[in-house]
């Protein structure tokens, strides 16, 4: 069976660490978290993510313990998880407020 590596409780999602992972295929988990099946939907690339729970539309997507964004839309068990469901929440200056300009 291949797998995802899972790391907290708290995680939504697995990522793919081996070969790519195919549709219809039943994937396990590998990290700190090992009791998890989940049937993939679609194919999933290396690097990737894959959900293990439900992620309701707004909620935060939880990789390795830590939030990388925000669903935009319902993503099912087993969906490919990425730019086309989540809205990353790395490197958004936009949702900070400006920092004073420091040049003199």
């Amino acid at each position: 069976m291949k797998k995802v590596f899972v790391v907290e409780k708290a995680d939504n999602v697995g990522t793919a660490v081996g070969e790519v992972i195919k549709a219809g295929e039943t994937v396990g988990a590998e990290g700190r978290i090992t009791q998890l099946e989940v049937v993939v939907n679609a194919d999933i690339p290396y690097g990737h993510k894959v959900a293990i729970r439900p992620i309701a539309k707004g909620e935060q997507v939880m990789k390795y313990g830590l939030s990388i964004g925000t669903a935009i839309e319902d993503i099912r068990v087993g969906d490919h998880v990425h730019i086309h469901n989540v809205e990353s929440n790395r490197g958004r200056g936009d949702k900070f407020e400006a920092e004073p300009d420091c040049a003199e």
